[in-house]
């Protein structure tokens, strides 16, 4: 397991820097982490510093919330790198960091080649979101790979998010660009809409939808990375569509298309997909450096280059190779497709092509469609007026990526850029200047002398595509071009605040010749949030800026200390936050830092000023994460971060976004939402020391246990269709006439059928024994105020921290707030009918095992007796307690089982399953479990269920339950008469039924939550020189490779604040989660219940598994194969199938897996 350790980070100044940049306001700091390499690697690796590049390169993962950075090129001592260079390990390498900052002690770390000491990672992104996952590492020498998980195996594979494997690799030239395309996304971000209104109650997809036609031209979601080259060129390689899952993906290039913008090649360089499906590349002329030309790149070689004949005018695609498959998709993807199919179809032939022949048959061309200049400023113009050199111009170029290639964002370097390679005349820079772009169409003016163009152009007006510029903004140069030769780069001077005062911008910034970047013409790179609301600009030496919406609003700026590197930070899935990369020379640790952006460090007087504004716009970013499909956790982690800042409140964004789920205009809308929100909630209220808090999140995680529960069962049915959806709601005749059978389950699914109907069992034990017990409390409760005098005051079962009625209730208890949610009760007596049926056929077998294997003297059934378990024999009536003229006990009385003491056969008395405790469930105890559901459901179906009133805005909120068919309240008679008549039947939960126990349960932390203090805030692994004295809660860990020792057995540690619970609790964890143990758990597969405020989830124990965990909330299975598995286990198609729903992540909170180690 990995080390954690925590740094004191220096607040060092320059002490001749003007006075109001003595005390800048730092950035607001999420965590900082130190990632090593593996212990194999750091034996030989060489040191030298000065030989060896240090860079800044970070990428973050929406989808699956993974970090991917690197800082250094490492060299292996030559006598080793010579003696070991035929078992594969090479001279220099770069090691690739994968960090889930989620749970920033599960890394990963994995080698890509270098070909010297001088290379350097020069790209690395993830694939779009809408894309299968993969990994994108461009070196600078021009080395290319590909890292994906494994995708060849069982359907039960695991995707294993610390495991990468090499998929591709190619060499190419030096590139200014190398990144994946993507189509254009169906939604839009709020700030590119400025019509959308603030406070709409419409639905989520109609705030966020886009509100641009979709063409029928299309840009599936393929994988393909785009290179420009510097020498002028662009070049597309792409990954097989549709994939193969049978055999391993095959990549394709095209040739290089010239983009015609002179000898000298380009300085910057973007590419995007339009709206219509072409693709455009942005590039700057070295030529003429301060023009940005947009080129639409085609397929073909063009018009005089063709080498065979063409089919058509929009297709450049040969004459066999012209396939009807791919009509409705754009032209470059159908000559792409087109090429594929007919490489693969020659392939089946044995008529395989070298990569040469390829690149030379699947050409490209481009043409320009418009240009714009983008200038220097006058100042600067004036300045280098008799020395202007190339430098002077743009320097960095990009597409808002939200914006289908109408919008470009231009950094400028204004001033005097010479020859780096001549050191009597050093390079200079006297500023920075940002601008946005935005096209618009707009009709040619032309003279009267020329006619009227309309009439040879069918009737249209020509038409031109026009630049304008909405943003201009003037950034000076920091101080560090000043003083960066004072300045080591270190961990010290990591993060130093930029002033936008006290510069004079006629003075000359100069900086060292001899510590030149590795790219002389990229001195500054934009980098786009996903969803284009944010935008950050990285200045060469570490300067970054990050500005917010359509006008660049200034979000905040920090330096880094780095060098002559850009630091160009990655943006998070809603970009709540930012991670920053860069290399501690001193100690050679990479050090990753995440960093809040919404809201940004405020000053400690103002931190309250816009609350509520904040406050909505996280709940906004919450609501784009489960529309888009991207990873939440960023905004969690701003959340709580600016909580502890007292700039927000975790109760009021709550609130904010109970507020929005229930102004949703159906149930079916927040039932697509509810579990999302249950995850949410749990996951910011993780590690809430409030005992009403931490009953709650119980309530919301066994409402998530049913949703899973349900939804696996009624993929199981033979005929989905038969499910009863209603129970409560028909009659006993109609129950009695349904046959089992039309609700069986996939014969190869019963035993993990047969573990979900234990779970659901547990869940509606616990459920019903906590709520007699609490209605009990109600009733004696209010036997005592009466006797004490206070009047008729009845007491309610409900919410308590939603109705005033209740002063007495106690908040702590879990299942009151769930007895007012109709939605869960609904769904629980549905599933317990399936669990009666299921039960019932499950008996059958049994019974037919017991008699043929029957002892002589074993009971014979009487012959008119009916057969144990038939819908019949629980239909008898009996007396019920509630009112005579009670229509729904009336109803009730149908399916209330008669007493039959010992008449019923033993079969009927048998256990089967591992549910309570491993114990399992008779027939009897079923059928009344489901009974007391059903007359609960009954009792309370004429109820008002209305939703809840918002808080937002109120001056005392407290943490709620969300709704979907919204609550009602119970009284404490309701309950007590639906469960009198069964009070002696009833199971009877292990170990619960000890006076007190919940509230002792209610005491033991969630293990989730320690896990996340012990990771993030210091353990026995912490160094004891890093802890920072000033902060108690440190704030620096230190990341190894899953190589070192096992953090499970460090459970003894009693560290500052009592963060660690007693060694018993530990120990009760370690049981509930199989950690420590071989095969002590038992034989169980499924679903199961703790005792403790978080539910655990096991699929399968046993020697031949390999182990998983996930990554959120820790519960573990080794049901899964793993990537490397080479034969299957004793599997049938249908129990792979099973398992496989749920190997991309947790089915409870939706976190992603990690193998234990």
């Amino acid at each position: 397991m990995n080390e954690i350790g925590a740094t004191e980070e220096g607040s060092e100044n320059n002490e001749q820097e003007d006075p109001m940049e003595q005390e800048p306001l730092a950035p607001a700091t999420v965590f900082c982490i130190k990632l090593n390499q593996h212990n194999s690697n750091l034996l030989y690796k060489m040191s030298v510093p000065e030989i060896c590049r240090n860079f800044s390169v970070v990428s973050w993962c929406g989808k699956l919330n993974a970090i991917a950075c690197a800082s250094e090129t490492c060299a292996r001592i030559p006598s080793v790198s010579f003696s070991q260079s035929s078992t594969g390990n090479p001279p220099f390498w770069i090691p690739i960091h994968i960090v889930i900052p989620e749970r920033p002690t599960e890394c990963a770390v994995f080698n890509v080649i270098a070909d010297s000491p001088r290379d350097s990672v020069q790209f690395i992104e993830w694939s779009p979101t809408c894309c299968p996952r993969a990994l994108l590492i461009a070196n600078f020498h021009g080395r290319v790979t590909i890292w994906t998980q494994p995708s060849q195996g069982p359907a039960n594979r695991v995707l294993d998010t610390s495991c990468w494997l090499q998929e591709h690799e190619w060499r190419q030239d030096i590139a200014v660009v190398t990144k994946w395309l993507s189509g254009v996304s169906l939604y839009r971000w709020l700030s590119s809409k400025p019509s959308a209104p603030a406070n709409s109650r419409s639905t989520f997809e109609e705030k966020f939808l886009s509100q641009q036609n979709q063409t029928a031209a299309k840009w599936p979601n393929f994988l393909c990375v785009c290179s420009v080259f510097s020498s002028g060129s662009v070049q597309l390689h792409w990954s097989q569509w549709p994939p193969q899952n049978a055999t391993p993906p095959k990549w394709f290039c095209t040739s290089k298309g010239p983009l015609g913008c002179g000898p000298s090649g380009i300085m910057a360089a973007d590419a995007i997909i339009t709206d219509s499906g072409a693709m455009h590349v942005a590039g700057v002329p070295i030529v003429n450096p301060s023009t940005i030309v947009v080129w639409e790149v085609m397929p073909g070689p063009g018009n005089g280059f063709q080498v065979t004949p063409r089919t058509s005018t929009n297709n450049g695609v040969p004459p066999p190779l012209n396939s009807p498959n791919w009509t409705g998709f754009s032209p470059l993807v159908a000559y792409l497709f087109s090429w594929q199919d007919y490489l693969l179809s020659e392939e089946k032939q044995g008529k395989n092509q070298t990569n040469q022949n390829l690149g030379d048959s699947i050409s490209l061309h481009c043409s320009p469609v418009s240009n714009f200049s983008a200038y220097v400023s006058p100042e600067a113009s004036a300045q280098s007026a008799a020395t202007t050199t190339w430098g002077s111009g743009v320097t960095a170029v990009a597409f808002d990526p939200t914006c289908g290639g109408s919008v470009i964002a231009v950094v400028i370097v204004e001033g005097q850029y010479m020859s780096p390679y001549d050191p009597d005349e050093g390079p200079s820079i006297t500023g920075w200047r940002v601008q946005r772009w935005e096209s618009s169409l707009q009709q040619v003016v032309l003279h009267p002398i020329f006619g009227n163009p309309t009439s040879s152009m069918g009737g249209q007006p020509p038409m031109q595509t026009v630049w304008q510029t909405k943003v201009d903004l003037s950034i000076p140069p920091t101080n560090d071009f000043k003083n960066h030769q004072a300045h080591a780069v270190g961990i010290n001077t990591d993060m130093q605040k930029v002033s936008e005062f006290g510069f004079d911008k006629s003075k000359r910034v100069n900086f060292d010749p001899l510590d030149l970047p590795s790219d002389v013409r990229t001195l500054a790179r934009i980098v786009y949030s996903a969803h284009g609301g944010e935008i950050a600009i990285a200045f060469l030496r570490g300067g970054v800026h990050i500005f917010s919406g359509p006008n660049f609003a200034p979000v905040d700026n920090y330096q880094i200390s780095v060098g002559s590197v850009i630091a160009a930070p990655a943006f998070s899935s809603t970009s709540c936050c930012s991670a920053s990369v860069w290399h501690d020379t001193n100690k050679g640790q990479t050090i990753l830092k995440i960093i809040r952006v919404l809201p940004p460090a405020i000053p400690t007087s103002q931190v309250k000023t816009n609350s509520s504004n904040w406050e909505r716009a996280i709940a906004e970013r919450f609501w784009w994460s489960l529309l888009v499909g991207v990873n939440w956790w960023d905004a969690v982690g701003c959340t709580q971060s600016a909580a502890e800042d007292g700039i927000v409140s975790l109760n009021s964004v709550i609130a904010v976004l109970d507020a929005d789920f229930h102004s949703l205009p159906s149930a079916q809308h927040r039932q697509q939402y509810c579990p999302s929100l249950d995850r949410i909630k749990c996951r910011l209220l993780e590690g809430a020391n409030a005992q009403e808090v931490r009953a709650m999140v119980l309530d919301m995680q066994a409402r998530l246990l049913l949703d899973m529960l349900g939804k696996g069962i009624e993929s199981a049915l033979i005929n989905p269709s038969a499910f009863v959806p209603d129970p409560w709601q028909v009659s006993g005749e109609t129950l009695s006439s349904i046959d089992p059978e039309a609700v069986a389950v996939e014969p190869a699914l019963v035993p993990c059928v047969q573990a979900y109907v234990d779970s659901i069992l547990d869940l509606a034990s616990h459920f019903i024994t906590r709520l007699r017990r609490y209605a009990s409390f109600c009733r004696t409760l209010a036997s005592h105020a009466v006797t004490a005098g206070t009047g008729n005051n009845r007491n309610m079962v409900a919410s308590p921290a939603q109705s005033t009625a209740t002063p007495a209730t106690s908040q702590g208890t879990p299942a009151v707030r769930l007895i007012g949610d109709c939605h869960f009760l609904h769904r629980l007596c549905q599933l317990l009918l399936f669990c009666f049926f299921f039960r019932r056929t499950q008996l059958h077998r049994y019974v037919g095992g017991v008699q043929r294997t029957a002892e002589t003297n074993t009971q014979k059934p009487q012959p008119n007796a009916p057969a144990p378990g038939k819908v019949e024999e629980i239909a008898k009536p009996v007396s019920t307690v509630g009112k005579p003229d009670d229509s729904q006990a009336g109803r009730v009385s149908h399916l209330v089982p008669a007493s039959k003491g010992g008449e019923e056969p033993s079969p009927g008395r048998s256990r089967i399953g591992t549910g309570n405790a491993g114990q399992g469930y008779t027939f009897e105890e079923v059928k009344v479990l489901f009974l007391v559901l059903m007359d609960l459901c009954r009792r309370t179906a004429g109820l008002q269920h209305p939703l809840p009133v918002s808080q937002v805005g109120s001056n005392n909120i407290q943490v709620r339950l969300h709704y979907i068919d919204g609550n009602y309240t119970v009284l404490p008679e309701v309950v007590e008469a639906s469960l009198g008549p069964h009070m002696q039947n009833m199971p009877r939960p292990r170990g619960a039924d000890a006076a007190g126990l919940l509230l002792r349960e209610l005491e033991l932390h969630p293990p989730a939550e320690e896990w996340h203090r012990r990771n993030m805030f210091g353990g026995p692994w912490s160094d004891p020189d890093d802890l920072d004295s000033a902060n108690d809660a440190a704030k620096l860990v230190s990341l190894n490779p899953p190589d070192s020792s096992s953090l499970e057995n460090c459970d003894v540690y009693y560290g500052s604040n009592g963060l660690l619970p007693r060694k018993r609790r530990m120990s009760e964890r370690d049981a509930a989660f199989g950690l420590n143990t071989s095969m002590g758990l038992g034989a169980y597969l499924g679903i199961m219940g703790s005792r403790r405020d978080v539910i655990t989830a096991l699929w399968k124990t046993g020697p031949d598994g390999i182990w998983y965990k996930c990554i959120r909330c820790l519960r573990q299975t080794c049901a899964f194969a793993s990537p490397s598995a080479s034969s299957l286990r004793s599997q049938n198609d249908l129990e792979i199938w099973w398992i496989s729903r749920w190997a991309h992540g947790c089915p409870m909170c939706g976190g992603t897996w990690v193998r234990v180690v």
